[in-house]
C-alpha cells in the first residue's frame, strides 16, 4: 500500500465515521425534543452517503490528509427546526451540544480500543494491528478535534447556538442576523485573517492546544502512551 492510499485510508474513513455521527446526532437529540424533521428527511442514518458533501467530506479532507495539514471536514448539516422543538431557547442548545458530545464519546471508545490493542499482546509491526492502531488514534484525533472546533462560540459553529441560547432576548436578534453569514464568517476566520495577521490564527492558537490536552487525558486514562 503505498504511503499516500495508507494515508487517505487512516485519515478519511475515521473523518467520514466522526463527522456523520455528529450530525446525525443533533438530529436524534431535535427528534427527542420534538422537532421530526430530519427524520422524515431521511436524515437520521449512519449510511454516509445521506450526508456527504463533496467539498467538506471528500474533497478538503483528501487534500488536507495528502499535503500532511490537519485533518478536518464537514458533512450537510442536519436540519433542525428550532420552533419545532418544545422548549426551543434551552432544548437547541442541548442540539447544538449533542454533535460534540457525541464526538467525545467516540474518542473516549476509539481510547478503549487502543488500550485493548496494546493489552493484547499484538506485535506493533503486524501491518493489520499497525493499520487498525492508526485508524483508532486517528479515529480519536478527528472526534477531539471536531468537538472542540465546533465548540467555538460563533456561529455557524454549535458553540454559536448555545451562546444564542444564553444571551438577553433582547440581543437574539443581532446574533441571528450575524449568523446569516456564517460561511463566510468560516472562511474569513480559518483562511483569511490566519493568513494576514497569523497571531489571530485562533485554530491554532485556542482550538489546537486544548486538542491535544483532551486527547492527552483520553490517551492517559486508557493507559496508552504515543
Amino acid at each position: 500500500m503505498s504511503d499516500t492510499i495508507y494515508t487517505i485510508a487512516t485519515w478519511l474513513i475515521p473523518l467520514v465515521i466522526a463527522i456523520v455521527f455528529h450530525e446525525v446526532a443533533h438530529g436524534w437529540v431535535a427528534r427527542a425534543f420534538g422537532d421530526p424533521t430530519a427524520a422524515r428527511l431521511g436524515r437520521l442514518t449512519l449510511n454516509p452517503i445521506r450526508h456527504v458533501d463533496p467539498i467538506g467530506t471528500v474533497a478538503l479532507p483528501l487534500l488536507l490528509a495528502v499535503t500532511g495539514a490537519p485533518v478536518f471536514g464537514w458533512a450537510k448539516p442536519v436540519p433542525v427546526v428550532a420552533a419545532r422543538l418544545r422548549h426551543p431557547r434551552w432544548q437547541m442548545m442541548l442540539v447544538a451540544l449533542a454533535g460534540p458530545g457525541i464526538n467525545l464519546l467516540l474518542a473516549l471508545l476509539a481510547a478503549i480500543g487502543l488500550a485493548i490493542i496494546a493489552g493484547s499482546g499484538a506485535a506493533p509491526a503486524d501491518a493489520t494491528t499497525a493499520f487498525i492502531g492508526r485508524n483508532l488514534l486517528n479515529f480519536l484525533l478527528i472526534n477531539v478535534f471536531l468537538a472542540i472546533f465546533n465548540l467555538i462560540p460563533l456561529p455557524p459553529f454549535d458553540g454559536g447556538h448555545v451562546v444564542e441560547g444564553l444571551l438577553p432576548r433582547s440581543a437574539v436578534p443581532g446574533w441571528q442576523k450575524l449568523a446569516r453569514f456564517g460561511f463566510p464568517l468560516l472562511i474569513i476566520l480559518l483562511l483569511v485573517l490566519p493568513a494576514i495577521l497569523p497571531q489571530a490564527d485562533i485554530v491554532a492558537r485556542a482550538v489546537v492546544p486544548i486538542v491535544r490536552a483532551v486527547a492527552g487525558g483520553f490517551l492517559s486514562l486508557a493507559g496508552v502512551a504515543i
